[in-house]
């Protein structure tokens, strides 16, 4: 499956973005989904991921609670809301997918798409 994430910009602390990941190629419903981040010079890491078929959601201590996940498998589509935007939030954000969760959660997914950058200003 093919990824295209999209949604990113400059936001100032405290504010929201909704990050959207268009998935092509594929049977997307198959397929869990997630996103990852990179913060330059440091190793990726995972931020969230949602079983197939709009199932359990399992998030990163680091936004949980602030972060959403969610899916619409009629449009092969997955976002990422994210809430109560910090400055540590500040990366490129990776769409992902893999018919085995797990891969996503240790950052080895099958399936990247192209990131898109984050910026919370202070």
């Amino acid at each position: 499956v093919q990824l295209q994430a999209s949604g990113g910009g400059l936001v100032q602390v405290g504010g929201s973005l909704r990050l959207s990941c268009a998935a092509s190629g594929g049977t997307f419903s198959n397929y869990a989904a997630g996103w990852i981040r990179q913060v330059l010079g440091k190793e990726r890491e995972f931020v969230a991921v949602i079983k197939r078929r709009g199932g359990s959601e399992f998030y990163a201590d680091s936004v949980r609670g602030r972060f959403a996940i969610s899916r619409d498998d009629a449009k092969n589509m997955v976002y990422l809301q994210m809430n109560s935007l910090r400055p540590e939030d500040t990366a490129v954000y990776y769409c992902a997918a893999d018919l085995v969760m797990h891969n996503i959660v240790v950052v080895t997914p099958g399936s990247w798409g192209q990131g898109t950058l984050v910026t919370v200003s202070s």
